[in-house]
C-alpha cells in the first residue's frame, strides 16, 4: 500500500489531468503512478492532500460518514469574537443543512507560513486574523461557507492535518511517501 502526503500549492487542481483548460494539476508534481486523492482541496485552497493506491483507505479518509478529522488554518477578514467561535463549535445551519460541531479557536499567524503567490487582497482599514478549524465532515467549500456565516470571510485556507498526518516541514509543491496506517480495510461492527 502506498500513502503519499503532498503540500498542494494555491491554484493547483486536486486531480492529475485537466484536458479542458490546461491548468496546473498533481501530475506536474507527483510522478507516482496509480495513486488517487483521498479528499479534495479546492483550487484556491492550499495544504495537505493524502494520496493512496488503496481503495479502502481512500474511502476511510474521504467519506464523511467516517468522520476523520481534518484541520484547517484560515486567514479571515476581521477579528473573531468568542460568539463567532462558539457558533462554529456548536455547528451552523448552511443552505445544505446543519454542520457538525467543529473545533474552532483563534491562533496567531503561523511563523512557518510560506508566502502565497498571488498574495491575498489587503485592505488598510480591515484587519485579518487566523483561526484553526477541525471538521469531521467534508462538504463543498465548507470552511469558507462556515466562516462567512459568522461574518469572517476566508481570505486564505490551508489544510494542516488529515487524521494523524500533518504538513510539518513539507514545503509547497513537495511530496513524500509515508508508512501506511495499521488498517485492515474492514470497519469494526458495533
Amino acid at each position: 500500500m502506498k500513502v503519499i502526503l503532498f503540500n498542494k500549492p494555491y491554484d493547483v487542481l486536486s486531480q492529475f489531468t485537466d484536458r479542458e483548460h490546461g491548468r496546473d494539476t498533481l501530475a506536474q508534481f507527483i510522478p507516482v503512478k496509480d495513486v488517487y486523492v483521498a479528499g479534495r482541496l479546492d483550487r484556491d485552497s492550499e495544504g495537505l492532500l493524502v494520496l493512496t493506491d488503496h481503495g479502502p483507505l481512500q474511502a476511510r479518509i474521504a467519506q464523511p460518514r467516517n468522520k476523520m478529522p481534518k484541520t484547517y488554518l484560515a486567514q479571515v477578514e476581521g477579528l473573531p469574537s468568542e460568539q463567532a467561535l462558539d457558533s462554529l463549535r456548536q455547528g451552523l445551519m448552511l443552505k445544505d443543512g446543519p454542520t457538525l460541531p467543529a473545533g474552532a479557536r483563534r491562533i496567531d499567524e503561523p511563523d512557518w507560513l510560506w508566502p502565497r503567490d498571488p498574495p491575498i487582497r489587503w485592505r488598510a482599514n480591515i484587519p485579518t486574523s487566523w483561526i484553526e478549524l477541525t471538521l469531521r465532515e467534508g462538504r463543498n467549500r465548507q470552511v469558507r461557507r462556515m466562516t462567512a456565516a459568522v461574518g469572517l470571510p476566508t481570505l486564505r485556507l490551508i489544510r494542516w492535518a488529515v487524521g494523524d498526518w500533518c504538513l510539518r516541514d513539507l514545503p509547497p509543491g513537495c511530496w513524500k511517501e509515508v508508512s501506511p496506517p495499521a488498517f485492515s480495510g474492514h470497519r469494526a461492527r458495533p
